[in-house]
């Protein structure tokens, strides 16, 4: 059926191609669509976040309710207005910090105090099941579906922290870890043997290889997958003894610990006051965020690399990926690289630094603290929006910026929140480390 050629918001289109024939996006503002978008895509983090909580059990009115208004506030002809947009989106990481909050309540709830520990990282002479995505929830009930049976389960990418967790880590079925970040899925999860479960975003469409032995869970989905919403993964199982034992292979990486759960930080918080009055820390560096195919995304590998022996690293999501193939030794006894956990374990890097900020009686902003984000996706911008919520400043992000920020309303990011691309690394190293908190 043919649709009518005509656009409700500025009464003019393109007869031939049904496209809007004026400036911007239906005549808008551009910053005012740039607004809009930045909100529609940070409500779209909030949501997955929200999503994965409420598996758990873990359920807020505030954020439903700011969900629908938000979602409204971009319906045709209801906001023009550039403050008030700016001021809906800074909402959206307030909302996004609560969503954070009630995924980790539910997290330990559900499998237990976080503690660090060491992962394997590779696959054993057996039949294995690769999980993605970050639903520990699916896990759980796939380790429960292979529970007496001789079929391994191996986490992938953002379900790396799933053994930081005990009730996970000591379930009999789950063996270890195969595989990085997702952008490098699709030759991980062919060189992998077994049948793969995608659990959430992050998934590619897969390729000859492996698109015979692809499941996923509930919205997730890819063309020829098998598409399991009932949590019943016998078909998953059954598949992978059909396959058979997996090759015995170990993977050569640095033997970094995970697990550094805010709660696990914070318990050594007098510790780590005492080492930076003693002048034995000389900073923080969060260094994380989502991981991306581009060029440019090595800067964040220098970057950790060379920041200087007597500092932290924090990180948390996939861009943990980038960082976490070198070996940073340890400082004052402890592991230098502190993996906090998946992308929304982003609430503990928070947490941290204002309980820090707390201990020294100053704000976030006058503490030996530097933050430097790599981005891709929505849940990378409601993390963003979180940060420029709490007041946080002088955040450099990258490789590039998002696009649908408007140069305007960048520029106001700038002004407000001293916020920064990511540049050379070694210039915007140098810059960091010769700041005075």
């Amino acid at each position: 059926m043919q649709l009518p050629m005509f656009c409700d918001q500025c009464e003019q289109t393109n007869q031939k191609t049904g496209a809007c024939t004026q400036i911007g996006v239906c005549g808008k503002d551009p910053d005012v669509q740039s607004l809009q978008e930045i909100l529609l895509y940070g409500l779209k983090g909030v949501a997955a976040y929200a999503h994965h909580a409420r598996r758990l059990g873990q359920v807020d009115e505030e954020i439903d309710a700011f969900t629908e208004e938000a979602l409204f506030a971009t319906v045709t002809n209801v906001n023009f207005d550039i403050p008030t947009l700016l001021e809906m989106v800074l909402k959206c990481g307030m909302i996004n910090l609560k969503a954070m909050e009630i995924l980790d309540r539910g997290h330990v709830e559900r499998f237990g105090a976080p503690s660090p520990t060491k992962v394997f990282h590779g696959t054993k002479a057996a039949p294995g099941i690769l999980i993605t995505g970050h639903d520990m929830v699916d896990l759980w009930n796939v380790l429960e579906a292979c529970r007496g049976t001789d079929v391994l389960v191996y986490t992938h990418g953002e379900m790396l922290p799933a053994h930081m967790y005990p009730k996970l880590r000591e379930h009999p079925n789950l063996a270890g870890h195969w595989g990085g970040a997702w952008q490098v899925q699709r030759r991980e999860f062919a060189d992998f043997g077994g049948p793969v479960l995608a659990t959430t975003n992050c998934v590619l469409i897969p390729t000859e290889r492996y698109k015979d032995r692809i499941f996923t869970t509930r919205c997730t989905a890819v063309p020829g997958g098998v598409r399991i919403t009932n949590d019943d993964f016998s078909g998953l199982v059954a598949k992978a003894k059909s396959l058979g034992a997996l090759a015995a292979r170990t993977e050569n990486v640095p033997d970094n610990p995970i697990g550094f759960h805010h709660s696990v930080v914070l318990s050594l918080a007098g510790t780590i006051v005492d080492a930076v009055k003693a002048g034995k820390i000389s900073r923080f560096f969060v260094i994380g965020g989502c991981d991306g195919a581009e060029v440019g995304r090595n800067y964040f590998s220098e970057y950790a690399k060379n920041v200087p022996a007597d500092s932290f690293i924090l990180t948390c999501g996939c861009g943990k990926y980038r960082i976490n193939s070198h070996d940073y030794g340890t400082h004052l006894g402890l592991p230098r690289l502190l993996d906090m956990g998946q992308c929304n374990n982003a609430y503990g890097a928070i947490q941290v630094a204002v309980a820090l900020a707390k201990a020294f009686n100053c704000g976030v902003n006058d503490l030996p603290l530097t933050i430097v984000l790599s981005w891709f996706e929505q849940k990378a911008v409601a993390v963003l929006l979180t940060l420029l919520a709490l007041g946080v400043k002088g955040i450099r992000i990258g490789p590039r910026p998002p696009a649908f920020v408007s140069p305007n309303i960048f520029k106001v990011l700038q002004e407000k929140f001293d916020l920064k691309l990511t540049g050379d690394w070694q210039a915007d190293l140098a810059e960091a480390v010769g700041k005075k908190n």
